[in-house]
């Protein structure tokens, strides 16, 4: 099958079957990469001890800036490589994915060398006691140039799938996540690395993984690929990567602002038990998050291809049943963290302090979980059809306008249970906004043009 029957498709054939062809394979890979990062974090609390997954929590703050680079390049070059292929202007396709290889390693090798040369003060900032504070260094200071060939791996690996590859994307994710769950007890417990083992893991998965993605992008029957011309960074194409990659970029950087507050808010009120639950919560909520994630980016090279070419009661049809799919996952996790928080905490650790501080974070932070699906989707609609503004709003409304906020007045009342209430009283704000806001979009699709099919 040609490059261009292949895209073609994305138009003709129906909604629910490439919707289920696009999301399958991103969400098997998502899934796979964040079961290692669970692994990771299961051998580090049962092996190496509480105070060790307290450290690894600190680092999050710090991996979410580092994540940010790589979402702001790689969601935003990915969905305008989706609008321009549906437009017909391949030319372009091709300058955003050689201007969106350059950035990366720009942007990455800037964040490289700064948090290396402030990496302690970083950490004391995001709540590293002196007890967790040796922990967070030794393993962020090996994980920073795997930060780097993870944005790298990121980035291409949407391209990869919005260019008509989803399988291929699906396998790229896969090399990576066999090699960390392979190496991880190898490193931490038969070498006794602890730590510093789980990260180099990470670093040496993510290098092959790069590796695989970009040899893809050096084919000649590839859509779009490396080639002569396309490096030479543009304002246009750049301003345009960014205009869409803000939304996401910018609920990861919010994350790091969110975790430096709810840490040392923990710390204050409690103590480094209560910072390892916030790290259980956020493992256990990311996994769910990433099966989300997986359907949105099976969602948006067929909202974004179908913008482009005018079939817009196609990107409709996608966007319900990615709600429907999505709603399905938070629902599910959410009722399981509310009912036997217990049985989730002992997974990632046998101490009987962090096991009581986790079922309290579980069952309050997540009561309303079961809407975080419908924000996420709805989020990526809003990116995949080139909607900067109303993306940014929506990927804000949990992450920051509301949250924020709640992080720094209800724990002054309420101590450490303030700090999980913040996030159920986040989400039922912020999804009563989204409502509103999709409602409009929808309005304004009825008033356009679309030739149905």
């Amino acid at each position: 099958m040609t490059p261009d029957h292949k895209l073609a498709q994305l138009a003709t054939r129906p909604v629910g079957r490439l919707l289920w062809e696009y999301s399958l394979p991103a969400v098997v890979g998502m899934l796979v990469t964040a079961l290692y990062n669970v692994v990771d974090r299961i051998f580090i609390g049962q092996w190496v001890g509480p105070d060790a997954i307290a450290g690894l929590a600190v680092t999050f703050p710090l991996i979410n800036l580092a994540t940010a680079v790589g979402v702001l390049i790689g969601v935003g070059s990915s969905s305008r490589v989706s609008i321009e292929l549906g437009a017909g202007n391949t030319e372009t396709a091709h300058r955003l994915l050689g201007n969106a290889f350059v950035l990366t390693w720009i942007n990455g090798i800037i964040y490289i060398v700064l948090f290396a040369a402030f990496l302690d003060p970083l950490l004391l900032l995001f709540g590293a006691s002196e007890a967790t504070l040796p922990y967070a260094h030794r393993y962020m200071l090996v994980l920073l140039p795997g930060c780097l060939l993870t944005n790298l791996t990121y980035g291409l690996n949407n391209i990869m799938r919005a260019s008509g590859y989803p399988g291929r994307a699906m396998t790229t994710m896969l090399i990576g996540a066999v090699i960390n769950v392979a190496l991880d007890p190898l490193f931490i417990y038969v070498f006794g690395w602890g730590i510093e083992g789980a990260a180099w893991a990470t670093d040496i998965a993510m290098a092959v993984s790069a590796i695989f993605v970009v040899a893809h992008f050096c084919r000649r029957d590839t859509t779009v690929r490396f080639r002569r011309g396309i490096y030479t960074l543009r304002l246009k194409i750049i301003t345009g990567i960014i205009s869409i990659g803000a939304a996401p970029a910018l609920v990861n950087a919010a994350a790091c602002l969110v975790n430096m507050l709810a840490n040392r808010s923990l710390l204050g009120h409690g103590g480094d038990r209560d910072i390892g639950a916030a790290g259980i919560l956020v493992t256990y909520s990311s996994l769910l998050v990433t099966v989300v994630l997986g359907i949105c980016m099976g969602m948006q090279p067929v909202v974004g291809y179908n913008f482009g070419a005018g079939k817009l009661h196609r990107l409709r049809k996608a966007y319900l049943l990615a709600i429907a799919a999505a709603s399905a996952i938070t629902v599910a996790g959410g009722l399981a963290a509310i009912t036997c928080p217990s049985h989730i905490a002992r997974v990632f650790t046998t101490d009987a302090d962090l096991i009581a501080a986790t079922d309290r974070a579980l069952a309050t932070a997540m009561l309303v979980f079961p809407v975080v699906g419908f924000q996420i989707i709805s989020t990526s609609f809003f990116q995949s059809i080139g909607n900067a503004t109303e993306s940014i709003i929506v990927g804000l409304l949990r992450q920051v306008i509301f949250l924020i906020p709640l992080l720094i007045i209800l724990p002054r009342t309420f101590g450490v249970d303030g700090v999980w209430m913040s996030f159920p009283a986040s989400d039922t704000v912020a999804t009563i906004v989204t409502i509103i806001l999709i409602l409009r979009q929808f309005r304004r699709l009825r008033g356009g043009t679309e030739t149905p099919v």
